[in-house]
This record gives structure tokens, C-alpha cells and sequence, in this order.
């Protein structure tokens, strides 16, 4: 490899990926434990492995390292496991308890028995203040100073360390929040505040409001955190930026990360969507599901057009977080989920995972419970050796201990309950892919699934049969696939302001000084260095009259300069509806909700994946493997996947092993290996039963 590398690290929930890549495009990559009680131990470690890899010292890695772009669990986990800060929230008077209101509606509308959520702040620290802002931004009631000192004196006391700042229309007019975080800083040096009209200058104030307490909550998480981090990583010798990517795909720097805190919430995972895009760009693919299934949980999303889709509309564990991401479909079903009995005699799979601790029963490290990776390494599909990213070899009679526990209490033999599991599992994500796609008014069937994720290879072809999607692509940095894509990200960051208005009395002119000025904002955020590598994307949330949602309107390749330029957007608007839901209504009046710009500051990628030379004659395989298939055992070829070149072609039924992935062909499958060394599928259709 040669003299610099860009490093991506993605923490997750049982391993974290690294990966360095140079100039050329090599690239070298290794897995290590995370370590869930401080992230930025597993951090270290897995960079210590990484440089051993290399042949070098950790400090001569770092300090030839350009850049590392990271993605972290952190904010995930302190939402999830509800361990944030103490939080105090300081609102309009008379509207503390919006954050209980919401939206006026129970998360399961039909179900009765469903208790309130509990809100991240409770009504004894949410303070009201006598201030009030109208909806075209005038001041009503001025900020009552002397009331709000009060209030902050009160939070203090509590012991609040971290306080979120949400009045009513302060989207329109920020003054009275600018002036009370001034206040709580002067009072409170060392709480972390969270400026609604920083963080979502947005209409809709249930949204505003639970994004901006959610970004306290999970704020002196992240702080502290990256704080720990940044001090390792200098202590160990690197003196290069930091990035962290955020949910939509964007990467940037700590200190904007540690504002933007609920940012990250989608942090890992927006990794591996940015890879999927690059791999589908290097593919020439428009049309693929992005399908990352790892040791807890398996992300699915959509590339359509060319395009991944951004949302507003996500949340997690029940918080409403109205930032923008990427539009991701999270389901418990992993390596690691657990195979439990249930009520009718049977057992599911999922969504508790054995974690990285204690791990599946394979690790031998206390786990009991059979899991996926445990039904895998029983059918054969998986070898003693094959996840290097942990210390040992895989333990079979403990793995084939907690199949038999969940066979006997079940009635079922060993062989057929792993089977089961393994069945199990690619039912449920064949279920995610028919949320993203059919629900969707999309077919699967136009589709390419991208497999990676450390798991993915062993069922993606499965899935993509259940799903009728006849062809599966797995790179060979599948199972490092979000580390490596957060080296494809650029720098992004984004500004939005509410505009309600009918376009059809809109001119263009103010339509144009509005996009001008967010331009203008969004330009200041971008650092100087990024600057001669600069793009602008400007987009617009817009709806007819009568709807209460609103629909997210790329405007590229609109001419801002142009007249006509509200008609164009309308016009816009009335297509991208008709994508989305099939049918348009030119006659109604459209609503402009949201303007949107972002600036996007370009990286420099170099090479992201070599081209490998062609092979010069057919592959042998590395050995033979007996396996589990179609309720009777199979002695199978087992290729290496580090041995593959352009032009091989592989017919199931078969196994190609690399180092920290497996790829399984079933009868009927037949792969050949792209000019990177990818796999291409093509999957044989399901067949019927007599």
C-alpha cells in the first residue's frame, strides 16, 4: 500500500469494522469486539489491529492517516437504553406538556391497553416562561427575564445538566431563544444546551420540540464520548480531522456533531447506505436494496432512480426525531438474534440479540441461548474459523448444546430446528424488503439486493428468492461495507425555513431571495478548506391545500434564474407526487412548507475499489464442506473469496469463504466475479412445491 490512508471505523452492536484505504484503492480491513461500556476502547484496539495488519506501528498509521471518518452508537444506545442526561426544558407558558400531547395520537392507535409514554423530560422540569412569539414571527409578549432566572435557578438546583430551549414560532423568530440560552449559560457554565431554532428551525411544533429535547437528552452522551475519543486517538499520535457522519449520509466535524447530537442518531447505519450508493454507482445499477444485516440487526433501504431517499418522518424508541436521513427500515433480525420458544409450541427468532456480550453460544463466552450464527455454523454453512474479528475459533458443541435446548423443549431434531431458524430469519427479512418495496408501490422484482453486513452472505440469496429478485451483487468488503462507505461521504451540511404559503399567489422573486438566503447560511457553515470543493442541493416539503403531510421536492436542474421559477417547482411538485403515490391533482392549490438548501463540501474519495486483473483460467476450490440443505446433508466446494478474479464464475450448490464474511450459492445459483471482485448473483427462482 502506499504512503497515506483514509480509515473508516463503524462501531456496532457486536463487532466494529475498520477499514484503511490508500491512493490506489487498496484496501485492508479487520474486525474487533465493541466494547458497549466506552466505545472508543474497541476504537483503539481495532486501529492497533489495523496498523498490525498493515505491518506498521499504530503511531506511524495515524500519523500517515489523512482522515478517519467514524460512525457511532452512542446516541442509539442512550436513546434505546434511556440513559441521557438530565434534562430541563424551558418552553412558552401554557405549553409545557406538548411534549406528552404530541400529536394526538397513540403510537398503536388500536391498541387499548397501551400505556402513555414516558417522556424524556418530566413535568416537574419543564419550566414555562412568560414569552410569546406570533406565528409571522412579531413579539406578543416580550421575554420576562426576571421569570426565567427564576426558572433556570430552579433547574439548577435539580441538578439538570443538560437544558432544551423550545418557544412557540421561535422558527420565525429565534430572538427570545438566543437571549434565554445567553441566560442559562451565564447561570448554568456547564449544561449543554439545545436552541430549538438551532437545531429545527421548522413548523410543526410538536416535531420541533421533541427533536430539540431528544438532541439534550443524547448531547453530553456524544460530548463526552468524542471528548474520550479525540483525546485517545492524539495520545496514540494522530493530528488529522475527525468526521462523524450523520444520519442523512453527510459526514462532518466533531464539534458540529456534538451540537447536532440527535444527528447521529442513524449515525452506523447511514454508513452503510452511503456505500451502497457508491457500490451502485461503480455497478451502474439505478435500482437496488441496500441489505445490511449484522450480528443485531438488519437495515433495509431503497436506491431508486439513482437516488436513496431522505426522511423527516423518523424516530426512534418512540421519540420523534424530525431531522433529516436516510429513509431506513430497522428490523430486530441479526447473527446474533435469539431463537426463543413461544406460547404455541413453536419459537421465533429475534428481536433480542445476544449482543457482543455474552454473544452467541458459539463464542463461548456464557451464551446459552441458540442463535442465527449458531444455526449457521450447525447447518455447516458457517466454519469454526470464520469470524476473525474475534479472538478463537468458533466452539461447535456449543453451538449444537443450544440448538439441541430449543429442539427439545420444541420437539424437533437438532438438524431440523437450525433449519428452522435459519428459515425463520429470512422470512422475517423478506418481510423488511416488502415493507420498503411493496407497501411502496415498488416491485422488488426491478431490483439488485446489495448484500453486506457480516451476516448478509449467508441469506441473501434466500431473501432475494423469496422476494423473486433475480440478482444479489456482495462486494468484498461486505461485512466492512458501512466503515468503507463513510470514506465515500462528503461533507454536508443542511438549512432549511418554513414558508407556508399558496404558490399560486407566490412570486418568483421572493421564492428566489428565500433560496438565496439559505444558500448564503449554509455556505457560512461550510469550512474554508472544503470551499473550491463545493455543490449546492436545494429541495422543498410541499403538499396540496387539503393534506396534512408533506412531500419532500428535489429541485435539480431547476434554473433559480430562470423566470417561471414558482411555476417550475410547482410543476416539480405535481410530478414527484405522482412517483410516489401514482396519481397527481394539477387543478388543486400546492403548499409550500419547508425550503431546504444544503451544501455539500466534496472530499477528496481517490480510488475506492481496484480493478483486479482478469483470471487466466478456472478457480479450484480451497476444500469441501458438508452442509445442511433441503432437509439432507450436501458435500459442497468452498471457494476463497480473496482468490476470486474477473471473469470466475461459481454455480451453487457452493460456499465462498473470505475472512470475515460467507457467501452461500444454492442449487440453481450462479455467480461471476465482477472486475472488483464482487460477486454478481444470479438467483435461481423459488421453487414450487408439489
Amino acid at each position: 500500500m502506499t504512503d497515506t490512508f483514509k480509515i473508516g471505523i463503524d462501531v456496532g452492536g457486536t463487532f466494529t469494522d475498520l477499514v484503511a484505504i490508500d491512493a490506489s484503492g487498496a484496501t485492508v480491513a479487520c474486525k474487533t469486539p465493541s466494547t458497549p461500556q466506552d466505545q472508543s476502547v474497541g476504537v483503539l484496539t481495532g486501529l492497533g489491529n489495523l496498523a498490525g495488519r498493515l505491518g506498521l506501528p499504530l503511531a506511524d498509521l495515524l500519523a500517515r492517516t489523512e482522515r478517519i471518518v467514524h460512525g457511532t452508537t452512542v446516541a442509539t444506545n442512550a436513546l434505546l437504553e434511556r440513559k441521557g442526561a438530565k434534562v430541563g426544558l424551558l418552553t412558552t407558558e401554557g405549553h409545557r406538556d406538548i411534549i406528552e400531547m404530541r400529536e394526538g395520537l397513540k403510537p398503536e392507535r388500536y391498541n387499548l391497553m397501551m400505556p402513555p409514554p414516558e417522556p424524556l423530560v418530566p413535568r416537574s422540569r419543564r419550566r414555562g416562561v412568560p414569552e410569546r412569539i406570533a406565528y409571522d414571527g412579531s413579539v406578543m409578549i416580550p421575554l420576562d427575564e426576571e421569570a426565567l432566572r427564576r426558572e433556570v435557578a430552579e433547574l439548577a438546583a435539580e441538578g439538570v445538566t443538560s437544558v432544551a430551549i423550545c418557544y412557540l414560532h421561535a422558527y420565525r423568530n429565534g430572538a427570545h431563544e438566543a437571549r434565554t440560552a445567553e441566560i442559562v449559560a451565564e447561570m448554568m457554565p456547564d449544561a449543554y444546551v439545545s436552541v430549538s431554532s438551532r437545531v429545527l428551525p421548522q413548523i410543526k411544533e410538536y416535531e420541533r420540540l421533541s427533536t430539540t429535547v431528544v438532541n439534550a437528552y443524547i448531547g453530553p452522551v456524544v460530548r463526552r464520548y468524542m471528548e474520550r475519543l479525540t483525546g485517545r486517538l492524539v495520545e496514540a499520535g494522530f493530528a488529522g480531522p475527525l468526521f462523524i457522519i450523520l444520519s442523512h449520509g453527510g459526514i462532518t466535524l466533531v464539534q458540529d456533531a456534538v451540537a447536532l447530537a440527535a444527528g447521529t442518531c442513524l449515525s452506523g447505519p447511514a454508513g452503510g447506505i452511503a456505500g451502497a450508493e457508491a457500490c451502485a454507482a461503480l455497478l451502474g445499477a439505478q435500482n437496488v436494496i441496500p441489505f445490511d444485516m449484522g450480528g443485531t440487526s438488519t437495515e433495509i433501504s431503497l436506491i431508486a432512480g439513482g437516488r436513496v431517499a431522505l426522511t423527516s418522518e423518523r424516530g426512534l424508541a418512540g421519540e420523534r426525531i424530525a431531522l433529516r436521513s436516510y429513509d431506513i427500515l430497522s428490523i430486530g433480525a441479526g447473527g446474533g438474534s435469539l431463537a426463543v420458544p413461544d406460547a404455541t409450541g413453536s419459537f421465533t427468532v429475534g428481536p433480542q440479540s445476544a449482543g457482543a456480550v455474552p454473544g452467541p453460544a458459539c463464542y463461548g463466552q456464557g451464551g446459552t441461548i441458540a442463535t442465527v450464527t449458531d444455526s449457521n455454523l450447525v447447518l455447516g454453512l458457517l466454519d469454526e474459523g470464520a469470524l476473525a474479528g474475534r479472538a478463537g475459533r468458533l466452539d461447535r458443541a456449543d453451538a449444537e448444546a443450544a440448538v439441541d435446548a430449543l429442539a427439545g423443549e420444541i420437539g424437533l431434531s437438532r438438524m431440523d430446528a437450525a433449519a428452522g431458524i435459519h428459515r425463520l430469519i429470512n422470512v422475517k427479512m423478506a418481510d423488511g424488503i416488502r415493507l420498503m418495496t411493496l407497501r411502496r408501490g415498488v416491485d422488488p422484482r426491478n431490483f439488485t439486493l446489495l448484500s453486506f453486513g457480516g451476516a448478509a452472505g449467508l441469506h441473501a440469496a434466500e431473501v432475494a428468492r423469496e422476494m423473486g429478485i433475480p440478482r444479489v451483487v456482495v462486494p468484498t468488503v461486505a461485512s466492512v461495507l458501512s466503515a468503507w462507505g463513510m470514506l465515500a461521504s462528503h461533507l454536508r451540511y443542511e438549512v432549511a425555513r418554513s414558508q407556508v404559503g399558496n404558490t399560486a399567489v407566490m412570486d418568483d422573486e421572493p421564492l428566489r431571495a428565500l433560496y438565496a438566503a439559505l444558500e448564503a447560511e449554509a455556505r457560512e457553515r461550510l469550512p474554508e478548506r472544503f470551499a473550491e470543493r463545493r455543490r449546492i442541493e436545494r429541495s422543498a416539503e410541499m403538499r396540496y391545500g387539503e393534506q396534512i403531510f408533506e412531500v419532500n421536492v428535489p429541485l435539480d436542474g431547476i434554473d433559480f434564474d430562470a423566470p417561471g421559477l414558482t411555476a417550475a417547482v410547482v410543476d416539480r411538485f405535481h410530478r414527484r407526487h405522482e412517483e410516489l403515490y401514482t396519481y397527481a391533482s394539477p387543478g388543486q392549490e400546492v403548499d409550500l412548507v419547508n425550503a431546504r438548501v444544503a451544501v455539500i463540501g466534496e472530499v477528496e474519495r481517490g480510488e475506492v475499489a481496484r480493478a483486479l486483473p482478469d483470471a487466466t483460467g478456472p478457480i479450484a476450490p480451497s476444500g469441501r464442506r458438508s452442509i445442511y440443505l433441503d432437509g439432507a446433508f450436501a458435500d459442497v466446494p468452498v471457494y476463497p473469496l480473496d482468490a476470486l478474479a474477473h471473469g470466475h464464475t461459481l454455480a451453487g450448490p457452493a460456499l465462498v469463504a473470505g475472512e470475515t464474511t460467507t457467501v452461500a450459492l444454492h442449487p440453481g445459483d450462479t455467480a461471476a466475479v465482477t472486475r472488483q471482485g464482487w460477486l454478481d448473483i444470479a438467483v435461481a427462482p423459488k421453487r414450487t412445491r408439489a
